[in-house]
Order: structure tokens, then C-alpha cells, then sequence
């Protein structure tokens, strides 16, 4: 089967699947950001219990495979009515944010204690000093790490093909059964995800460029 003419006739269908993937990979790595800033600051608090509880977090994440993850969501959820989107979503928005955890901790303990005390000087409390002086700055030193999850984020979601969504790598596995050629799927999705891998690592490389004007 000629690759080039296979990849013209089924492109329709390969962005659907894309469609799919993207919008799996782009809401999961928006709540496992917001759960990544949260065990971020238990880990940093000071506060045995809380650093204990966000450590027990990302022990359960890395010591467990992402599929069992998602398949503890997926038949977890979908028991309480929840759709399979979701399910995906918050698996992978559970196991993405404790890396992104590392991330931020990592980076707001990199920014000079000196920056804290000077907001605490001008009468800020500690909380508006963390909002308007080190977080801006910590956001920016995680761009180019958070860039790169999303990236592993995107290729981790070719799991939701397990519980049956139809996304990217649902779709090769799909059209090589119906087809009896494998092969030729799987290198035309592993295009497409190439194509989404150069696209994001280019908008982030952007986004960091453009962030480094105001240093």
C-alpha cells in the first residue's frame, strides 16, 4: 500500500483523532497545573503532615504505571455517570501533576529568599508576596520544564486507546485491523505526532523567548 496516498485518504479521520488527543492533553495538563501549584505549596509549608501528604501523592504516582492510573479512573468515574473524557482527563491530570509538583517546588525554592523579604518590607503579607513577586518569576524558570510535560503529557495520551476513546493511536490501531496493515497506520500516526511535537516545542520556545524580554 502506497504510505503517500494512504496518508491523503485518511487524513479526515486522523484529525479527528488528533482533535481528540489535543484536547485530552490540553485540559489534563490544565488541572494537573492547578493540582501540580497545590502540592507545590504542601510541600514547601513547613508543615510535616502536608509535606507528608504530597509526598505519599507523588510516591503513588511514580511508583504506579499511568495505565493502571487511568484505568482506576476510568472504571472508578464511569460507575458515578462520569463520561470517558473525563475519566482520561483526570487520570491523566492525577499523574501529570505530581511532576509538575517537582516543577514548581523546585522553582519557587530556586527564587532568592531576599525577594520574599523584600515584599515583606513594603508591608506585603506573605501570601500577596508569593502572588506578585515569586510566582511570576517561578512561573517563568517552569516554562520550559511545564513545555515539556505537556509534550510527554500529549504522547501518554495514546493510553485513552485502551478504554476504547478514539484518539490518535486509536485510530492507526483501528484502520490496521480493518486493513491488515499495521505498518502503514502506525507510521502515519507517528507523523502526526511528530507534527504536534514540533508544533508545541516551537510555541513554547515562542512563549519562553518572549517571557525572557523582561529580565
Amino acid at each position: 500500500m502506497d504510505l503517500f496516498q494512504t496518508f491523503l485518504d485518511t487524513y479526515d479521520i486522523f484529525l479527528k483523532g488528533m482533535l481528540l488527543t489535543f484536547q485530552l492533553t490540553f485540559v489534563a495538563v490544565l488541572i494537573a497545573i492547578v493540582i501540580g501549584l497545590f502540592f507545590a505549596f504542601l510541600k514547601i509549608s513547613k508543615v510535616k503532615i502536608l509535606e507528608w501528604i504530597a509526598d505519599v501523592y507523588i510516591f503513588v504516582v511514580r511508583g504506579t504505571p499511568l495505565i493502571v492510573q487511568i484505568f482506576i479512573f476510568y472504571f472508578g468515574l464511569t460507575s458515578l455517570q462520569i463520561s470517558d473524557f473525563w475519566s482520561v482527563v483526570l487520570g491523566l491530570a492525577f499523574h501529570n501533576g505530581a511532576y509538575i509538583a517537582e516543577i514548581f517546588r523546585g522553582t519557587i525554592q530556586s527564587i532568592d529568599k531576599g525577594q520574599m523579604e523584600a515584599g515583606r518590607s513594603l508591608g506585603m503579607t506573605a501570601g500577596l508576596s508569593m502572588r506578585r513577586i515569586i510566582l511570576p518569576q517561578a512561573f517563568r524558570r517552569a516554562l520550559p520544564p511545564l513545555g515539556n510535560q505537556f509534550i510527554i503529557a500529549l504522547k501518554d495520551s495514546s493510553l485513552a486507546s485502551f478504554i476504547g476513546m478514539y484518539e490518535l493511536f486509536s485510530v492507526a490501531t483501528t484502520l490496521g485491523s480493518n486493513n491488515f496493515d499495521y505498518m502503514t497506520y502506525l507510521l502515519i500516526v507517528a507523523v502526526y505526532y511528530l507534527v504536534l511535537v514540533l508544533f508545541f516545542s516551537i510555541l513554547v520556545n515562542y512563549v519562553e523567548k518572549r517571557m525572557s524580554i523582561s529580565d
